[in-house]
């Protein structure tokens, strides 16, 4: 089947792109192989890439929920013990030992318990044997719990054939032994840069248009750290997304809608959400209809459009709890005059920019795809998996310059030129 979306050229692209910034790296020199992990991205996903060292091209990409803090290369199956984890903030050392084949980018999660381990050191001793190094299951009455942890040795016949979360808590048993934690960040950039010297470093694309002249620009997010909370990293220049304002009587959240007619928030007013209007001279906003148009409050609104005769099309999620469940996020058209929805796409991922033309709406998601829905009536055109030379990336903003072509921005850094079927 032909592809509904091509990427025509690539701006931006340069090596070890795909993982952001490099906190970890490990090679195989006898294959010419490096494994790169990256800190925590779009959506809080941490990254790693599988790197040949020849080319410095990308062979395989693995994304996980929680911090990297060791790699390995199995000694001869085209195979890549990664260990992850953070602490959850109140009891539990949580993490996943991930295995990713880098010849067919599928990655297996190992252990069986939902919570896992966080996982600090891997090494393996021969083809059958892994040395892994984890904190403790949690740190309840341990006052040593960060700084020492547990070893076991597991062994399987063929690592290739293992099954899905079929590591036990027996498998994992070992001895406490001292677990530093220490920092590569320094070593990996050292590393890089000896292999690749003009690497560049950047942060997701927040919006990208297309100029007069046919120029590019692209607006990149920067962090940068957040004073009430030293190490942590807090967004700088979210204006581009949404603002946060607040006065006596009101709560709200600038929009971001393309080509709007007026300025559009997000506004909290008497324990009820809305879609209102700013009002000239910032003096407040006036309300024009609820933000849900079914029982309950969707709380968490996305990015939005508004059409030529004066409907919005916006994304929001509705967000029960700690995880986005499936249908909570959706795409909506809503009529210019009474909010009335025309109609309702819901689907299982955080929409991260929107777009439309004359008869389509292009919706970019966290996962990895891009939508394209009917815009008269919400239905399913096509889907799309978004790939860079074979390995995937994920969109974080999108623009529908003309008819059958769009600018993809990625969390990455780069700007992909498509030209959709």
């Amino acid at each position: 089947m032909t592809s509904p979306l091509r990427v025509l050229r690539v701006l931006g692209d340069r090596p070890f792109a795909e993982v952001g910034l490099p906190v970890l790296a490990v090679d195989d020199e006898e294959r010419g192989l490096l494994a790169v992990a990256g800190g925590p991205g779009e959506g809080g996903m941490s990254t790693v890439g599988v790197y040949g060292t020849g080319d410095l091209g990308c062979r395989a990409v693995l994304r996980t929920r929680f911090r990297v803090h060791a790699l390995a290369f199995h000694p001869t199956a085209p195979l890549l013990a990664v260990g992850t984890g953070d602490y959850d903030g109140g009891y539990f050392f949580e993490g996943e030992l991930l295995l990713l084949d880098w010849e067919t980018s599928v990655t297996t999660s190992l252990i069986e318990h939902d919570f896992g381990r966080q996982v600090l050191g891997l090494a393996w001793l021969d083809e059958r044997d892994l040395r892994v190094l984890m904190a403790p299951p949690d740190d309840w009455q341990d006052d040593r719990a960060r700084v020492e942890g547990h070893v076991a040795v597991v062994r399987r016949p063929d690592w290739r054939a293992v099954a899905p979360r079929s590591l036990t808590a027996t498998d994992l048993a070992g001895p406490r032994v001292p677990a530093p934690r220490p920092d590569g960040r320094d070593g990996t950039h050292r590393m890089l840069s000896a292999l690749s010297p003009d690497r560049e470093l950047r942060r997701r694309v927040l919006a990208v248009e297309e100029l007069s002249d046919g120029a590019v620009l692209a607006t990149l997010d920067r962090r940068e750290e957040d004073p009430e909370r030293p190490g942590r990293t807090a967004l700088a220049d979210g204006l581009l997304i949404q603002h946060r304002t607040t006065s006596p009587t009101d709560r709200y959240l600038r929009l971001r809608i393309r080509g709007g007619s007026r300025e559009y928030v997000h506004q909290v007013r008497r324990g009820r959400y809305w879609i209102s209007a700013r009002c000239a001279g910032g003096t407040g906003a006036q309300p024009l209809f609820p933000f849900t148009w079914e029982p309950g409050d969707m709380q968490f609104p996305g990015p939005g459009a508004e059409t030529g005769g004066g409907d919005l099309v916006h994304a929001g999620q509705a967000y029960g709890g700690e995880r986005l469940q499936p249908g909570e996020s959706f795409v909506v058209r809503r009529a210019a005059g009474d909010g009335a929805p025309r109609w309702a796409f819901r689907a299982d991922h955080v929409a991260t920019d929107l777009d439309t033309e004359a008869d389509t709406a292009y919706v970019a998601y966290r996962n990895g795809e891009i939508l394209a829905l009917d815009l008269r009536d919400g239905t399913l055109r096509w889907r799309h998996r978004l790939t860079v030379a074979g390995v995937s990336a994920v969109p974080t903003a999108l623009t529908a310059t003309q008819p059958g072509r769009l600018l993809v921005g990625t969390a990455d850094g780069r700007v992909l030129d498509c030209a959709t079927a």
